[in-house]
């Protein structure tokens, strides 16, 4: 690794985004600002690193040494701003599927105690209940080492695998890689032409007394069943009046 720093900005613009953070398997919120690991798993996907696998255990421990900037970016139509509205899904899984049928019988939903969820030889299926964001779009800002900046860049650009924002149902309407650059006010400024006090946002701080809130969303590792999260420290800032952007 080297020792320069530089800024990786990610646009992350869709008609859904999804950011699950204190989710359940039965009840998956969204956050109202992209989570690091939705982010670290969009970058490790874009890399093509395996589920649990050494490369991906390096690559999540060097994104754990990366400062996390969300900025809020406001939509509007030609008439007025829009809002950012969550949108609950009503889901089901594991219904419809044949016991007997070997190629499906893996997708129907288990128990607590592994035993397939049926009844009269029929699977049942499970409700779920799935949150969205719609017309939301972020500026992320990830700080850190240059070169290693500049190897997800390269792959962001050419993913070996699918990228969405947050779930595959959320697919990007842009591209999300947007440049890398020496600040994150050089970065902010360059793409969107505002200083960042002119936007909410939410910054990754050093110490606990300098954040307001915890998210447990840095990832150690995305093994299937090993999957651990580590706390990370964060502060939100309201964007300022118009006036005071001059």
């Amino acid at each position: 690794m080297s020792s320069e720093i530089g800024v990786l900005a990610l646009r992350l613009e869709g008609p859904m985004q999804s950011w699950g953070y204190d989710s359940q398997f039965n009840r998956r919120h969204t956050a109202l600002f992209p989570t690091k690991s939705a982010l670290a798993g969009l970058c490790c996907a874009a890399m093509g690193l395996s589920r649990g696998s050494d490369k991906e255990k390096d690559t999540l421990k060097k994104f754990s040494q990366l400062k996390l900037l969300s900025i809020s970016i406001p939509k509007a139509n030609k008439k007025e701003k829009l809002s950012v509205k969550r949108m609950q899904d009503y889901h089901t899984v594991g219904g419809g599927y044949d016991p007997k049928n070997t190629h499906e019988a893996g997708s129907i939903t288990k128990t607590a105690e592994g035993k397939p969820r049926v009844k009269k030889g029929q699977p049942l299926a499970v409700l779920t209940y799935r949150q969205y964001l719609n017309d939301a779009s972020f500026l992320a800002l990830l700080k850190g080492d240059k070169e290693f900046l500049e190897t997800i860049a390269n792959h962001l650009k050419n993913p070996t695998w699918g990228i969405w924002l947050g779930r595959k149902a959320c697919i990007p309407s842009a591209p999300v890689f947007a440049g890398i650059f020496k600040s994150e006010e050089k970065a902010v400024w360059s793409l969107c032409k505002l200083p960042l006090k002119a936007f909410s946002y939410m910054e990754e701080v050093n110490s606990f007394e300098s954040g307001i809130d915890s998210y447990m969303d840095q990832p150690v590792s995305f093994a299937l069943y090993e999957r651990k999260f580590s706390p990370r420290r964060i502060m939100i800032h309201e964007a300022e009046p118009a006036e005071n952007n001059n």
